[in-house]
């Protein structure tokens, strides 16, 4: 073995590639979160990129985030009918994804507030709230008091340490 195929030539290497790698991700950093921000809607694509085809992958994103909604949330979805995907995608357009359970809770309120969530969609909301407490910015976390609401259509929904009971 010469001195240059040595451990010390090798670790010497090894520092060198791990320098280039290093450089080159911050070199890509910001051009992928601005490939980020184009995908979620919440700004332009980077240069170079093909914009048709981030668009794509962004209507593709929306798809599979309304997919994912309507699953964690299917009194809301049934509520929204066939119109579920367009009102999601257009909701969510703008604002990053926080999971499908944040997702659909922010907008089935948004949705109450409005006067436009029917009965059983209420219902679904007052029950995850009897559940859970959600301030709308930080993770749900299982509600420890009593907490109680009468929906619209005058049924109670009673929530206690993470159970319910709707009367």
């Amino acid at each position: 073995m010469t001195g240059s195929d040595g451990p010390a030539a090798q670790s010497a290497a090894a520092a060198e590639a791990a320098a280039e790698v290093a450089a080159a991700a911050e070199r890509l950093a910001p051009a992928q979160q601005r490939l980020v921000a184009a995908m979620t809607g919440t700004g332009a694509p980077p240069p170079g990129f093909d914009v048709a085809r981030v668009e794509l992958a962004r209507t593709s994103l929306l798809a599979k985030r309304s997919g994912e909604v309507r699953a964690a949330w299917p009194a809301l979805a049934n509520d929204l009918g066939a119109e579920f995907p367009r009102v999601f995608a257009d909701w969510a357009a703008h604002r990053p994804t926080r999971g499908s359970l944040q997702d659909g809770w922010l907008l089935a309120r948004e949705r109450l507030a409005a006067g436009l969530l029917d009965d059983a969609a209420a219902l679904e909301l007052a029950m995850c709230e009897a559940r859970m407490v959600f301030d709308g910015q930080t993770r749900p976390r299982r509600r420890r008091g009593l907490w109680t609401r009468r929906t619209a259509d005058g049924v109670r929904v009673i929530g206690w340490r993470g159970r319910v009971r709707v009367r």
